[in-house]
């Protein structure tokens, strides 16, 4: 490692009062001088030592570990897994907190981001205030849930299988990763050695047997005999262009959700905790009642889960187009829903699809866009075609906080917003907010 600057305060540690969550997996605290720390592996109220792990003397804030916990909160476990910690695997942030508590923290961090981004106090956002558990998670504390269908392992020099640290590159090795799915460890992946690859990512259908291996090489490495626990299809990720090839076995999996089963090719996206998918469509289809002959977008719509529930219930009347900018989701989601003719799937940016469209209006609109959120344009855009609801999937809370305040603008107002623990032991939530026309002078 190089030797830091002179003016580094890296190493420096100090003795401070936490204080309130912050939006990223850590809580802020103050140093005697008045610098800003966002501290790891704390909980608010403690009282820790933190070890600056990243920032200097011109540095806004300082990133740090609490490295000793002086006075612990009411809240703190002990981190059932054993790679958790100060400078150890960065894949979970809540190891330390029992599971309501972690839940209650996210609930202050969506509370935080509406107040400060979208203007909105809970009750202007429709929300109860509450993060509520998938189904099946309610777990006592030190139990944790095997919800990660979707697992990148990292591989380290010497071909050793294991997670990244906190914002870095170095490899924490690992023999187990405690919120991996069982279809995920029934692979043996962190039983062997894997020399030549740069990660290897498994997969685990929900509802399907299917499993699904991606490797990814080094350059000029050869692929490895994959010889694993359960019988698994086995792509690789070419090293010159990042296109991904099959080498045996299906390059897709199904995963069913809705009571439909869904083609999901080369390792694309589909939600990682098993009850994920089913938990949004309920939440959404409750949120926006379709009715028969309805006309409905769905944005960003991935491989067309809910493209396939809103066509499931506005009926052979009722026409959806959903956009997606993959190409290979885009042919996934057409074989998905061909025995809807009323499906319309096209391949763009929603931004530039959209308009191209030539829609000027329509009943319902659901958009799940990507962790930076839809954007000022696009929600402008929605704003004009006098959707009579609109559902809006966010994985992030900035994002959605600051979607929200666009809407706003634009004559839509929050009539409830859910918030799901989907990622239990990380700092991420999933929320679905519906959205209405807001009244004329409100």
């Amino acid at each position: 490692m190089p030797n830091a600057p002179e003016s580094s305060l890296v190493g420096e540690e100090y003795e401070v009062e936490v204080g309130p969550v912050a939006h990223g997996g850590h809580c802020i605290a103050r140093t005697a001088e008045g610098r800003v720390l966002f501290v790891r592996h704390t909980l608010p109220g403690e009282r820790v030592v933190a070890r600056v792990t990243e920032g200097d003397e011109g540095s806004r804030f300082l990133r740090a570990d609490a490295v000793r916990i002086l006075e612990p909160s009411k809240d703190r476990i002990d981190a059932p897994c054993r790679f958790a910690g100060p400078g150890r695997c960065g894949g979970c942030d809540w190891q330390h907190a029992k599971p309501g508590a972690q839940r209650r923290l996210k609930a202050e961090v969506i509370e935080e981001q509406l107040r400060r981004l979208a203007g909105l106090t809970p009750e202007e956002a429709g929300w109860d205030g509450t993060v509520v558990p998938a189904e099946g998670d309610k777990l006592p504390a030190g139990d944790v849930p095997q919800w990660r269908t979707r697992v990148q392992y990292a591989i380290d020099p010497g071909g050793r299988v294991g997670l990244r640290r906190h914002r870095s590159h170095e490899v924490e090795p690992v023999d187990h990763c405690m919120i991996a799915a069982q279809g995920v460890t029934e692979l043996g992946i962190e039983k062997r050695q894997w020399p030549g690859m740069a990660t290897v990512e498994a997969i685990a259908a929900t509802g399907s047997q299917d499993r699904q291996v991606i490797l990814t090489p080094k350059p000029g490495a050869r692929l490895p005999l994959v010889e694993l626990d359960r019988p698994v299809s086995v792509l690789r990720v070419h090293e010159k262009d990042g296109s991904i090839h099959r080498v045996h076995g299906r390059p897709f999996v199904r995963e069913r959700a809705d009571d439909r089963t869904y083609r999901v090719g080369n390792g694309g996206f589909w939600q990682v905790h098993p009850k994920a998918a089913d938990t949004l469509v309920r939440a959404v289809m409750q949120g926006l009642l379709p009715r028969k002959g309805d006309t409905a977008l769905d944005l960003y719509c991935g491989v067309g889960l809910f493209a396939g529930a809103l066509a499931d219930r506005v009926g052979e009347k009722g026409a959806v187009l959903g956009i997606e900018s993959g190409k290979r989701a885009v042919q996934d989601a057409r074989h998905n829903l061909e025995g809807f003719p009323r499906v319309r799937i096209e391949q763009g940016k929603v931004e530039s699809a959209l308009p191209r469209t030539g829609i000027t209006e329509v009943d319902l609109v659901v958009l799940d866009p990507p962790r930076a959120g839809a954007g000022k344009q696009t929600v402008h855009h929605l704003s004009t075609l006098g959707a009579r609801r609109i559902a809006y999937v966010a994985c992030d809370p900035a994002a959605l906080a600051r979607d929200l305040a666009y809407f706003r603008e634009a004559g839509y107002r929050p009539r409830t917003l859910r918030a799901f623990d989907l990622f239990p032991m990380t700092h991420h939530v999933e929320c679905v907010a519906i959205l209405e026309p807001a009244a004329k002078g409100s």
